[in-house]
């Protein structure tokens, strides 16, 4: 609820951005740095800044896109289609590349229209949690709805599994009922 309601409220640059944020489980800044040439032979290729861990990110399962390579190819045919010169994926409709702090404006604002909407419906439990939501909740958010906690921890570039479990997973274990 707390993500569709931002994200109802966000510019298509900052959808796209939170878009590959949550399909790739990077940080905001490698979000941002991520370039058409790093999209390589099916795979989306991402060095972190933060760790300089090198990842490749699968693009497809088979013949098939997966949700990832569907957005990567729609950003590749928009940076066509706008004749954009720039390397980055994530663009302004004119074709500039989105800055930190950019991203951080139109997250704001997003934001900020969101909670609005929220206390018009007299939903002031949601408009807190909106309130508290930034960008960089959408990696552990990304590793928590990920069900294998190994490929969780693969994806956010952690060496120990501990790190993923402890830090980024926000949800609880998933158990079955006595009957």
């Amino acid at each position: 609820m707390i993500w569709d309601a931002v994200y109802k409220q966000a510019v298509p640059e900052l959808r796209d951005a939170m878009d590959l944020a949550y399909l790739t489980g990077q940080r905001p800044g490698d979000v941002l740095s991520m370039r058409a040439a790093d999209v390589v032979e099916g795979f989306l290729q991402v060095a972190q800044g933060k760790t300089t861990k090198k990842l490749r990110i699968r693009l497809s399962y088979g013949e098939n896109l997966n949700q990832l390579g569907v957005l990567v190819e729609r950003l590749l045919e928009q940076r066509r289609r706008w004749s954009v010169r720039n390397p980055y994926l994530i663009i302004t409709e004119r074709g500039m590349k989105v800055s930190a702090a950019m991203l951080r404006l139109r997250f704001d604002d997003a934001r900020l229209q969101a909670v609005k909407e929220a206390l018009d419906n007299q939903d002031t439990t949601l408009a807190e949690s909106v309130r508290q939501f930034q960008f960089r909740d959408i990696r552990p958010k990304a590793a928590s709805e990920i069900d294998d906690l190994g490929d969780a921890s693969r994806l956010l570039g952690h060496t120990d599994k501990r790190i993923t479990e402890t830090v980024y997973r926000r949800v609880g274990e998933i158990v079955k009922p006595t009957r």
